[in-house]
């Protein structure tokens, strides 16, 4: 794959150099990866005022509908005369589409989706080093620039205190499996969320082995007693609601009930913190914009807004989480990121076997 990017690159350079007089050469000379990438002006550009960049941007984004509003809307107010579509839907909905409109695409930027999903969808995506690519980690951004995190995602188990005592809540994988919990739990399906992609991931790496792994995941869906959500959004709402004594959701969901009295949550062992990303979609219509995009929701502003606000943990190591904890006080298991990737296809296809036998 990175052979393959570095001749692409390659003919791009020449391409530019050769047709510099044609209209297909800006885009051509914007859309370098690697080191030239990384020299695009941080927070927007300087060649540009804000209100100079125009046309259209279409984001594709399975994030909850109040983060994901305010944080176009702050774009939208940063960048007046770009007019923005959003097409909101669960991560694998959309990752499908984005397969489906590859001969014509529709859509200009991917955001949110765990990087673990994004990173099994890198064929229809194109590579970006975004302007604040300085204060994002390594182990948040793909090596090959195909998909960039914006907000690491540890995961929770939430809990409806009315529903089930504080002391009987599990605390482990293992712990979901209790009979006591059967048909209790909201939990999503993993061909459907990407965030609950990540929790059967999470699962798997818990066990010593694979089998084990998935030996685990049986006990688990016998103890769901037939009833798996279509998205992972229901899941938080349905424990809040009293329809579930329990669920298993992500940590942005579960902290928005800190006020509430009757709701609680803690983070398992063994815990993971995959995080979402944000991708620009292979040839796209609007790549100038998309870039822009990109470089916004991993800006300042926009990670602290989208922080207190939204209690989405930030991405950038100049920013520290105000009301969440620290990663390092997390038992994170061994997620093996690799693995989650490349088997995302085979993965899915076993639980829907398991779950509709």
């Amino acid at each position: 794959m990175k052979k393959f990017f570095a001749l692409l690159l390659a003919l791009v350079m020449v391409f530019a150099l050769c047709a510099c007089g044609e209209t297909a050469a800006p885009a051509a000379s914007e859309a370098p990866a690697g080191d030239e990438a990384a020299e695009a002006p941080a927070e927007g550009s300087a060649e540009k005022a804000p209100e100079d960049y125009t046309g259209s941007l279409v984001v594709y984004s399975p994030h909850d509908a109040d983060p994901l509003n305010a944080g176009v809307e702050m774009f939208r107010q940063a960048y007046p005369n770009i007019e923005v579509e959003i097409i909101a839907a669960g991560t694998g909905e959309l990752c499908q589409r984005v397969v489906a409109e590859a001969e014509n695409p529709q859509g200009d930027v991917l955001w949110g989706g765990g990087a673990d999903t994004l990173a099994a969808y890198t064929d229809y995506f194109a590579p970006y080093v975004c302007a604040n690519d300085d204060v994002i980690g390594e182990a948040y951004k793909a090596s090959d620039d195909l998909w960039i995190g914006e907000s690491p995602l540890p995961m929770v188990f939430i809990y409806n205190k009315t529903l089930i005592d504080e002391a009987d809540v599990p605390t482990t994988w293992e712990g979901l499996c209790d009979e006591a919990l059967k048909g209790k739990i909201a939990y999503a399906s993993p061909a459907k969320s990407g965030s609950a992609y990540t929790q059967l991931c999470t699962m798997l790496f818990s066990q010593p082995t694979l089998d084990e792994g998935w030996a685990l995941v049986e006990k688990f869906i016998a103890n769901l007693d037939g009833k798996i959500q279509d998205s992972s959004g229901n899941c938080h709402k349905l424990v809040a609601s009293g329809e579930y004594a329990m669920g298993v959701t992500i940590e942005k969901s579960a902290v928005l009930y800190a006020d509430n009295p009757d709701i609680g949550f803690l983070y398992p062992e063994k815990n993971s913190a995959v995080p979402d990303g944000v991708a620009l979609i292979k040839n796209c219509p609007n790549e100038e914009n998309a870039k822009l995009f990109i470089d916004f929701v991993t800006s300042l502003d926009c990670q602290t807004a989208q922080n207190a606000d939204w209690a989405r943990r930030p991405v950038r190591s100049d920013l520290s989480p105000v009301g969440l904890c620290e990663l390092s006080e997390l038992d994170l298991g061994d997620y093996d990121f690799a693995t989650a990737a490349t088997q995302k296809e085979a993965f899915v296809e076993k639980w829907n076997d398991l779950t509709v036998g």
